[in-house]
């Protein structure tokens, strides 16, 4: 990579978009690379601890090496510089040792995150800033070196961004609290929770255990980098972690650490994923109760925000945690089902796959669908979804029939397509001038017939209930 190139094109998009003047000077110190020549895509260095404090065991080649392939297997869009995560290994070799020394002497300035919307489930737009690929590789390596301190003092109810857990872990917490009796719950909903964690907060308990203080100054120019938005503005960040860096999961962790020990303290079971929260009670009043005596806490201890018309008392078959749905089955076990609003997003991404319209062909639309099936299932693979998945294979062969058939159009290309498919020369040629819309045909008998089941299984269509079935055995 022409590292003089980018970085003039660098500073050429500073001065474009309008950025601070500050900005667009920090990206002269990415002279110097993070590892010299140590870092590469596969060896490991010397992984000997160092001497000193804290930043140096984050700057050690060995922990950087692990941070930028961490940063590449992530892969993710390029930040405000523009640069792509494969440029990053070429752009790190070429820079020598600049970064690290401007860190290690305070005077490292992280560039602002590009601030990028991304739809929810209630219409509206949850932010995300996306970090420079540069910046990405130091955060991760200040978060590899602060999880093994931070582990040990983390709650057994919470399972968001944790080494060997995950949200399966979760809702299995979930069904043994329901089993043991606890069968009405505080659905906890912290408004913006990222948008509006308080950083003098966050840096309070982050003091708490790092003593290093060129540690803290560094995750605080971090939190204080800024973003810049779609439209090329500038804007402060005093409030809030972005969402999208490394180390946003891991300090939003280290926050409500603090709500976790509260509620073990008060004697409550709870679990808790990222911002995502159940508190398991016994009766609707007790949840009520808790509900009432916690929410001064979160928000004048905390200085969170308790979202009331999104937090309710209910019962555990009326919540939606991680896409899951809770019931109680007629052993009156806990058992689990997708959860309606879930399956509306699974059936929209279906659709989007088989748009009559999106110009996939065949190969990559079966591998669309190969790669969406094996993720959904195996992420719902808790619930008890037999019949869920046999009525969504039947809408999704119709999909595909109606793809199919589209692409066909001519009269004649479908006559002989009908014909080739097994279907007798008249009837063929009955099926082939149906003068239906494309939906309706796909459910045509005839048409039904020539694209069997059977045949898109063979040519490669993954179904949902056969890959369930086989996850499940």
């Amino acid at each position: 990579m022409n590292v003089t190139r980018n970085q003039n094109n660098s500073r050429k998009h500073c001065k474009n978009s309008g950025w601070p003047q500050r900005d667009s000077a920090e990206h002269e110190e990415y002279a110097g690379a993070l590892t010299g020549p140590g870092i590469t895509e596969n060896n490991i260095t010397n992984a000997n601890r160092p001497e000193g404090g804290m930043l140096e065991e984050i700057l050690t080649p060995n922990n950087l090496n692990q941070a930028y392939k961490r940063v590449k297997k992530n892969k993710g869009a390029g930040g405000v510089d523009g640069m792509s995560v494969e440029e990053l290994l070429q752009y790190l070799k070429a820079n020598g040792e600049e970064i690290r020394q401007t860190i290690k002497d305070g005077k490292h300035r992280p560039q602002p995150v590009l601030r990028v919307e991304i739809p929810k489930d209630d219409g509206k737009k949850r932010k995300l800033g996306i970090p420079t690929a540069v910046d990405r590789v130091i955060q991760q390596a200040i978060a590899q070196v602060l999880t093994p301190i931070y582990e040990p003092q983390f709650s057994n109810s919470s399972y968001g961004f944790r080494p060997k857990r995950s949200t399966h872990d979760a809702i299995k917490a979930c069904q043994e609290n329901i089993r043991d009796g606890y069968k009405y719950v505080v659905d906890m909903d912290l408004e913006k929770f990222f948008d509006t964690v308080n950083q003098s907060k966050l840096i309070e308990l982050l003091s708490r255990s790092i003593k290093d203080g060129r540690v803290i100054s560094l995750i605080h120019k971090y939190l204080r980098a800024g973003v810049i938005t779609r439209a090329g503005r500038f804007e402060e960040t005093e409030l809030g972690v972005p969402q999208g860096g490394p180390l946003s999961p891991l300090c939003g962790n280290i926050l409500l650490n603090e709500l976790d020990w509260e509620l073990e303290r008060r004697g409550h079971r709870f679990v808790r994923y990222a911002d995502d929260m159940l508190i398991f009670c016994k009766s609707k009043r007790a949840a009520e109760r808790t509900l009432e005596n916690l929410t001064p806490f979160i928000e004048r201890k905390l200085f969170l925000k308790v979202n009331r018309e999104k937090t309710k008392v209910a019962y555990v078959g009326k919540v939606k945690f991680l896409g899951y749905a809770f019931y109680i089955n007629k052993n009156r076990e806990a058992s689990l089902r997708v959860h309606p609003k879930s399956v509306a997003k699974m059936k929209a991404k279906i659709r989007q796959i088989t748009s009559r319209s999106n110009g996939m062909g065949y190969e990559q639309r079966k591998l669309k669908l190969k790669q969406f099936i094996t993720g959904w299932v195996n992420y719902f693979k808790l619930a008890d979804m037999l019949n869920l998945l046999k009525r969504t294979d039947q809408w999704l062969r119709r999909r595909i029939r109606m793809v199919i058939w589209k692409q066909w159009k001519k009269v004649r290309t479908k006559y002989a397509m009908l014909k080739k498919l097994g279907i007798v020369d008249w009837v063929a040629w009955e099926g082939a001038n149906i003068r239906k819309g494309y939906w309706r045909c796909a459910r045509n008998p005839i048409i039904a017939k020539a694209i069997s089941a059977e045949r898109l299984k063979k040519v490669g269509y993954l179904n949902f209930l056969d890959y369930y079935e086989s996850v499940r055995a």
